[in-house]
């Protein structure tokens, strides 16, 4: 029997209005693990539930990061926000679906060479009351 799939989609969970920047992230994200999952799992444009579940933990961790608009990329980031499974696993997507960006999302693409780019704070932000 083959895997059950859901169609691309915004994960369920409160209704948070990202600022441009993470709604940039979220998109790469998206579009990244869309890549990885039609070549290794669904081959018809759905998410398969494994990614699906993998999609919907990268929007929930982007909504709650701690530098919001001024994030580093997340690889080069001094706080680790995904479970030790959950990096792996993105490593894998990202690996995978990186080179693929070019040709299939240049712009998302380039946008996240130049955020690779960017001065990574030097700090932790103080959370907001």
């Amino acid at each position: 029997m083959g895997k059950t799939t859901h169609t691309v989609e915004e994960p369920p969970g409160q209704s948070v209005v990202p600022g441009p920047r993470i709604a940039r992230e979220q998109s790469t994200i998206r579009a990244m693990i869309g890549i990885f999952c039609r070549d290794h799992h669904a081959p018809d444009g759905d998410l398969c539930c494994d990614c699906q579940d993998l999609l919907a933990y990268a929007h929930r961790r982007l909504e709650i990061c701690p530098f919001q608009e001024g994030k580093p990329a997340c690889n080069l980031c001094e706080v680790h926000c995904y479970s030790a499974n959950r990096r792996q696993r993105i490593k894998e997507v990202m690996r995978y679906a990186g080179p693929r960006m070019l040709l299939q999302h240049p712009v998302l693409a380039l946008l996240h060479v130049v955020d690779k780019r960017r001065a990574k704070p030097k700090t932790m932000p103080t959370p907001k009351r």
